[in-house]
């Protein structure tokens, strides 16, 4: 009869490779460094190959442990998705929904997203986590997340998803900056590097730029900043000018500031906001449902 791996083995594995530490790793799993070490031996044994390489200092992934993780994280998604399948029997808003959210939006929906939730289905308990579209993702397929809001489009690699809204570009210049600019603002009229972005961790830049077609590299400056919020004070003093989502604006972040609004120079633009999930997962309707919540907040 052949022998399987057991999740438990699989979940230690992937905790080793996220902390690269065997006592951080066991912490986490809640267990002690000997029962997961033995663990992951078992498990290298059961395989009938090495996946870490071992000495008194350091571990390292061997390229075969490193497909076993990806491998696991999916298996330990799918199962935490067939866990769930209780949440599916009733209307699908209860018990907790793991929502991920880029930092770009969360600030300017999450807030009005939980009073939304808790007025409409009390018994649904939102756990949120603000982070990269990247951490997100991976967050998402290794099952730690049930449902992302990000900025779309983005490469989700076989995720489904929903758009739930759009979100409008504007570009903001200090007051004083704006009295020696034309309208409507053309690129060719910006002084080189005045064009401050996000850094690229955040896909706000990605979409700003395509969006809003800035094609001239050289009215970008080199400083990349970590938020909205170091963007607009930057631009407030007089350094430049910077994209800027709609619902930041309508969320306060330009208030008290001296800044003007424009269009950016051609046709409407923006991103589109949206939810992510698994395909596997077994809370689809409970998504959706989310979605509409969303789609009406925007």
């Amino acid at each position: 009869m052949n022998k399987f791996p057991s999740l438990k083995q699989l979940h230690y594995l992937v905790t080793l490779f996220e902390t690269r530490h065997f006592g951080d790793a066991a912490k986490r799993c809640f267990v002690s460094q000997s029962t997961l070490s033995s663990g992951v031996q078992n498990l290298e044994e059961l395989i009938g190959c090495q996946l870490i390489e071992r000495d008194n200092k350091s571990l390292v992934f061997t390229s075969t442990g490193e497909d076993v993780v990806a491998r696991s994280r999916e298996l330990l998604a799918r199962s935490q998705d067939l866990m769930e399948l209780s949440n599916c029997m009733g209307d699908g808003m209860e018990g907790q929904l793991r929502v991920g959210c880029i930092p770009t939006i969360a600030p300017f929906l999450l807030c009005d997203l939980v009073q939304e939730v808790n007025r409409l289905h009390p018994n649904l308990n939102l756990l949120l986590r603000e982070d990269t579209t990247t951490n997100l993702l991976a967050a998402l397929r290794s099952g730690e997340m049930d449902v992302l809001i990000l900025a779309l489009p983005v490469e989700i690699k076989g995720m489904h998803s929903q758009v739930v809204g759009r979100d409008a570009f504007k570009m903001v210049i200090s007051r004083n900056q704006a009295e020696l600019v034309t309208t409507p603002l053309r690129y060719a009229d910006l002084p080189d590097e005045s064009v401050f972005l996000l850094e690229k961790e955040h896909c706000l830049t990605d979409h700003a730029v395509s969006a809003c077609k800035l094609t001239t590299k050289e009215k970008i400056n080199p400083f990349t900043a970590t938020s909205l919020h170091t963007l607009v004070q930057m631009v407030a003093n007089g350094l430049g000018t910077t994209f800027i989502p709609q619902m930041a604006i309508d969320h306060g972040l330009l208030h008290n500031q001296n800044l003007v609004v424009v269009e950016p120079p051609g046709q409407e633009a923006y991103r589109e906001i949206g939810l992510v999930w698994r395909p596997t997962s077994s809370r689809t309707r409970t998504f959706h449902q989310l979605a509409d919540i969303v789609e009406e907040l925007l």
